[in-house]
């Protein structure tokens, strides 16, 4: 019986509840009274069920896909604004010994490289992401005690944050590891790092178990529970996700927002990230091989759904994504995405041919300067901020603040800030003026007072060339 308090994972993702809420939404999908009366309960910006979001997501009537559509574009303006949030993703080691179906790092893979990043390896990737703007990365990494062991990560989280380039440095180092036990998510936690990250890949058992046959990772319970160790860990902030195309879309869906649903019920906060990426071709993968996987208008739908269900969550989008399809998915409630990236080990300062080490192929390979531009030229605010990891705004206290709608006080204001050090230090004059344009026409909404005055003096001393602070 679903029971989002347990600690178990059987109970808080339930099988027989996810596949009566699928009965239920193929039933009541079609009632237009049903349906509005959740578009009206999601208007309240206090999120929905799980059976609700079902729902939605079956409804297939164009006028009321049309509601979803606005609705999330509005909530997504409601808690986050205009601003969109950047990082890069940084590859320390594709030596992996589990034996995941769909992830060219699987152990039997014998075409890839294998390739563990020094120190000094990491210190160079470092300052190559500096040199082009970055200030908060996502660090991956293979399963493998031998070759990655935890003291690895810690070792390369403590390079990360003392490399200086140009008197910049990265601010925020998220971690997207294996599930580990309660006393390494302190470890973690001690060492600085703002987001634990793991996606579930699948929620569904038995398919987990097919896509997962080897390995520390085959182990369903375990991976599923991760997030509850490493908030006993103290890691209060946890990103959660699926690889869309593994399983059924409506079963993940449901699933996932059960997932969310226990861990406000059960830490008091949900997760802070909700990524969204999609199964796509890499070394030794094949999308053909995945019959469950997502065309488009299904996948902009999903992350609509997603919005409205989870208002106060960021949600993520990576360079799996088309630049084309990244842009739709912008108006349907986005808030973050990576930019520049590469998914390879060593990628941003080795020229490999034909990119040998790289997890999933880049759709969007666009410079970060030029995905800038572009979301500026959209009304957007690229922001580079971490600063509410830096005054301890996160968990609850992010929150907190995030429902009240207050957030937008700090965050607004922080994106300025950190979109004018970016315009400073690395945009191009194109990038740069319409940055200025974006920073001017932002600063007339915010309201006279306190807040606008700390904005202007800040943005003046950046002007000035003056790094002496953070955001």
């Amino acid at each position: 019986m679903y029971n989002p308090l347990s600690s178990h994972a059987e109970e808080f993702i339930d099988h027989a509840e996810v596949l009566s809420t699928l009965d239920e939404a193929a039933r009541e999908s079609g009632n237009r009274a049903r349906v509005l009366a959740i578009l009206e309960k999601a208007a309240l910006c206090k999120g929905l069920t799980h059976r609700e979001a079902a729902i939605l997501m079956d409804c297939n009537e164009p006028d009321l896909e049309e509601k979803i559509y606005a609705m999330a574009a509005d909530i997504k303006q409601r808690f986050y604004g205009n601003r969109i949030v950047l990082f890069a993703p940084l590859y320390l080691s594709n030596y992996c010994i589990n034996g995941c179906v769909y992830c060219p790092y699987h152990a039997k893979n014998r075409t890839i490289p294998r390739r563990k990043l020094s120190q000094e390896e990491i210190a160079e990737e470092v300052r190559a992401l500096i040199r082009i703007g970055h200030k908060r990365l996502a660090v991956e990494a293979g399963e493998d005690p031998r070759h990655n062991p935890l003291e690895y990560i810690l070792d390369s989280i403590k390079t990360i944050y003392s490399v200086r380039e140009g008197g910049n440095s990265i601010r925020r180092v998220n971690v997207n590891i294996a599930a580990t036990d309660v006393e390494s998510y302190r470890k973690l936690k001690a060492a600085g790092i703002g987001t634990y990250i793991l996606f579930q890949e699948t929620y569904n058992k038995e398919q987990y178990e097919k896509l997962h046959p080897t390995g520390p990772k085959s182990n369903y319970a375990w991976h599923t529970e991760a997030m509850d160790r490493a908030q006993e860990g103290g890691c209060d902030d946890v990103g959660v996700g699926v690889l869309f195309g593994l399983g059924g879309y409506r079963y993940e869906l449901t699933a996932l927002l059960m997932h969310a649903e226990h861990l406000e019920a059960r830490f008091g906060v949900g997760p802070h990230t909700i990524s969204v990426p999609r199964i796509c071709p890499a070394d030794d993968i094949s999308t053909e091989d995945f019959p469950d996987a997502l065309p488009d208008a299904i996948f902009r739908k999903l992350v609509a759904v997603l919005r409205v269900a989870v208002p106060y969550t960021g949600m993520i989008v990576s360079t799996r994504e088309s630049a084309r399809m990244r842009e739709q998915l912008l108006h349907c409630g986005i808030s973050q995405i990576s930019g520049g990236s590469r998914t390879s080990v060593g990628g941003y300062t080795t020229k490999e041919r034909h990119n040998e080490t790289a997890q999933f192929d880049v759709s969007d390979t666009r410079p970060l300067d030029e995905v800038v531009r572009w979301l500026l030229k959209q009304d957007h605010i690229p922001s580079f901020c971490t600063a509410c990891y830096r005054e301890g705004r996160t968990g609850d206290r992010f929150m907190s603040l995030c429902k009240s709608g207050k957030i937008s006080l700090c965050c607004t204001p922080n994106a300025l800030m950190t979109l004018k050090e970016y315009l400073m230090d690395y945009a191009s004059p194109a990038t740069r003026a319409e940055g200025e344009r974006m920073i001017a026409a932002s600063l007339k909404d915010i309201p006279e007072g306190r807040v606008r005055d700390v904005t202007v003096e800040r943005l003046t001393r950046i002007a000035a060339g003056e790094r002496d602070f953070r955001f």
